[in-house]
């Protein structure tokens, strides 16, 4: 009880500079610091010729000499901004424990002058200790304790003696070990309880919350239609939940272990030093304004937080370990199941639907232009027995290609590509173009290239084709154009098709094997036509890198459940289960 009060206290004495500065870090962290490392991070991949990493690839890629330098300069500068939080709330805490008041400047000032000290050779091995220390208290103890109580006895209190007593770290993890000895399993059992009663804490007071909504929309009934929105409010709270949470685990982390740093000291009687700041007085007037100041940068931060919670859910940031980019889903022929394909009706509906790749189909009129058509013949699509060869564009721009779907797209006019490079670039949204050759065309993939050229969307756009000779003119004319061969059935060595830059793949013949030799290559699988949840989460667990498939809702939906928290969303169930 002693302890649980000491850590009570130790966190109200300064709680508007703790939870202030924490606001502040994780807000710089989400909007400057983390962008900036992912930023660096692909431009390394970028020039290192990688354009994701797996278990198969990831040794060729740390085998680049430039590789290991920026990485080098990544977890030094890592190490620098992570030493800077934990050394400002140690240094927090230990005016606390002295029952001063913490002046931020002057902490901050202290704080940074400290963390200087890691780029003495001496203490070269704290990036290592950082590195390994972030997940025990930023993320909790759980799941390391539990599968194994072997942690190393230097761990608890090295930085406390590097911040506090200016020592070197090989010193600091030294007398930490001596101070824990014999009883460093007792200590970190209660890291363990204090981040397992927070987690704890956590998922009751969501789960209260959950529960509140629910009442609420059950209480009103048939009154208002909320389904949508009450969904948004419940993932919004958690966000803010968490958000919160994260604010409060790191300093809740490093009291308990300040707790037990000076419980330990005074009971063996050694000196403790303490953090010299000259206590400044703050005026009623000057101390309100940075209550304002903090809880501004408090609301900011939760704001952003929640709009990068929010990208997470939809999937537009990627949290997965293995892949540092999201697996995209393609409307192949647009939104082909709601709307006639190969439109502009079905590209409009790609688009609202959320996909990040539309899949079309191009051929070659009579006079040279290039048209959005899967088949060269225009019986089913529009009732006219002709061929595309035989037709000048204006014969083309005559059919009515939206009636063989639904009678409300009638008068559906088949687009060129011209006019769908120019509504991928307003919409922002990457084209697969797919190459099916006649015989009868002139100059077929000049053509198509150079009008993606025109447009300036080469980087947004690959093209595709089932006949490899396309993709070998299409290199040889421009080598920047991305190329993917389309194949209903993958055997052998594949990856050594030189003008393939990646594969497609019918999806009964994707398996695991292929996807490894494929992402081993450094080049990307797409697989086709992926309409069943069944089959779309096979393809997630296969990890290929784009879904084509006729439901894009489906798709996006399947994978966004398969990267949320499980507990989390059985945990909404259960409690959505009382209202059903």
């Amino acid at each position: 009880m002693k302890k649980i009060k000491n850590a009570l206290l130790m966190i109200k004495r300064n709680i508007w500079v703790l939870v202030g500065f924490e606001a502040v870090f994780k807000l710089l962290s989400t909007l400057i610091f983390m962008p900036l490392f992912l930023g660096c991070f692909n431009l390394i991949m970028k020039y290192t010729g990688f354009t994701y990493l797996t278990f198969e690839n990831i040794f060729a890629f740390l085998s680049e000499p430039i590789t290991l330098l920026l990485l080098l300069l990544l977890i030094i500068f890592m190490t620098f901004y992570t030493m800077f939080d934990i050394t400002t709330i140690i240094i927090i805490l230990d005016l606390s424990y002295q029952n001063k008041k913490a002046p931020i400047l002057d902490v901050l000032k202290l704080s940074f002058k400290k963390c200087l000290r890691i780029f003495n050779p001496i203490n070269i091995t704290i990036s290592f200790f950082i590195l390994f220390l972030i997940p025990f208290l930023n993320i909790g103890l759980t799941s390391s304790f539990i599968s194994s109580v072997s942690v190393p006895e230097f761990m608890l209190y090295s930085l406390h003696f590097f911040v506090l007593e200016n020592v070197s770290f090989r010193k600091a993890r030294k007398l930490s070990k001596n101070l824990s000895a014999k009883r460093h399993i007792k200590d970190f059992l209660s890291m363990f309880i204090v981040q397992f009663t927070m987690v704890l804490l956590y998922l009751i007071f969501i789960g209260l919350g959950i529960l509140l909504i629910f009442g609420i929309q059950h209480f009103l009934g048939n009154i208002v239609i909320l389904e949508s929105v009450m969904t948004t409010i419940i993932w919004v709270f958690i966000a803010l939940s968490l958000i919160v949470f994260l604010l409060l685990i790191t300093p809740i982390s490093y009291t308990t272990i300040s707790v037990l740093y000076y419980d330990l000291k005074e009971k063996r009687e050694e000196e403790i030093k303490y953090i010299e700041i000259k206590e400044t007085e703050i005026g009623d007037k000057n101390n309100r304004k940075l209550k304002k100041i903090i809880l501004g940068f408090i609301v900011l931060a939760i704001i952003c937080g929640s709009v990068f919670t929010y990208g997470i859910y939809k999937g537009k940031y990627n949290l997965n370990i293995e892949f540092t980019r999201t697996l995209e889903v393609t409307a192949h022929r647009g939104a082909s199941l709601k709307y006639p394909e190969n439109t502009m009706s079905a590209f409009k509906g790609a688009k609202e639907l959320g996909a990040d790749w539309i899949e079309l189909d191009v051929a070659e009129t009579k006079d040279g232009y290039i048209v959005v058509t899967h088949d060269t013949n225009f019986k089913r699509t529009a009732g006219v027995d002709k061929n595309i060869w035989d037709m000048t564009l204006e014969e083309v721009k005559e059919l009515d290609v939206g009636s063989f779907f639904n009678k409300k797209f009638k008068g559906e006019k088949v687009p060129t590509l011209e006019e769908t490079l120019l509504f991928a670039k307003n919409n922002n949204i990457k084209l697969n173009i797919e190459l099916k050759p006649t015989g009868k065309e002139n100059d077929f993939e000049k053509k198509v290239v150079d009008l993606i050229v025109e447009h300036n969307y080469l980087k947004y756009t690959v093209i595709t084709s089932q006949t490899y000779e396309v993709l070998e003119n299409v290199k040889k004319y421009n080598k920047d154009v991305e190329t993917v061969y389309v194949m209903s059935l993958a055997y052998g060595d594949i990856t050594s098709l030189e003008y393939a830059d990646h594969f497609s793949i019918e999806a009964t013949s994707v398996t695991k094997s292929l996807v490894k030799k494929v992402h081993k290559e450094g080049k990307e699988l797409y697989a086709w036509t992926v309409n069943t949840e069944d089959s779309i989460r096979e393809m997630i667990d296969l990890k290929v890198d784009n879904i084509i498939t006729d439901d894009i809702t489906l798709a996006k939906d399947t994978i966004i459940s398969s990267k949320q928290s499980d507990l989390i969303s059985e945990y909404i169930k259960f409690i959505e289960g009382w209202f059903a």
